[in-house]
């Protein structure tokens, strides 16, 4: 798994470089991207959320990852590309966090062996905490949807987060409430 951010395009005023983190699966890619696009059903590499939306996942749709009881919302944004089974990207912001959107590219390559998995985020806002979670996260996301698609198991990191996610929706703060992100909100940003 590499992790690595490069300059092209230049980052806008107050963003961070755009960041690649890439792993090879040992899946073929229809595989690889029907595990990566499930919807209403927790995803382990996703931090143990549920990707919930409306009307699927097709550009202009609002997306929402959700707890399992559906009673907390930790990421919103809406669906720029869907192009099967290569490129999928979203915009993408933490409902605990004031920063503004960010977008995140999920790009799909058949290669030997497998598929050339590659998460890219961009428009990241810079030095903040949204940054700092992007930053952790990538790796946690490709690492675990590589262990998943490969053996049907996430990492350790994966089965902790699984294993914790019922607790920690008693530290989530208020503002993360389902409620307080409605489909219609979240199509409005």
């Amino acid at each position: 798994m590499t992790s690595t951010t490069g300059d092209t395009p230049m980052p806008q005023s107050g963003t961070a470089e755009r960041a690649y983190y890439k792993v090879i699966i040992e899946a073929p890619i229809e595989t690889v991207w029907n595990t990566l696009v499930k919807t209403d059903e927790v995803l382990p590499f996703f931090f143990g959320a549920v990707c919930r939306t409306p009307n699927g996942l097709a550009p202009g749709e609002p997306m929402a990852m959700q707890s399992k009881d559906g009673k907390y919302t930790s990421v919103v944004g809406t669906v720029l590309e869907f192009d099967p089974p290569h490129r999928y990207a979203h915009t993408m912001m933490f409902t605990n966090m004031d920063d503004p959107p960010s977008t995140v590219i999920y790009e799909l390559k058949e290669v030997d062996g497998g598929t050339e998995f590659t998460l890219i985020t961009e428009n990241v806002p810079a030095g903040t905490k949204t940054e700092k979670s992007m930053v952790q996260g990538g790796p946690f996301i490709t690492g675990n949807l590589k262990s998943l698609v490969e053996t049907g198991k996430p990492l350790m990191s994966g089965r902790m987060v699984m294993l914790l996610g019922p607790v920690m929706g008693l530290f989530t703060p208020k503002v993360s409430r389902s409620e307080n992100w409605p489909f219609e909100r979240i199509r409005g940003m």
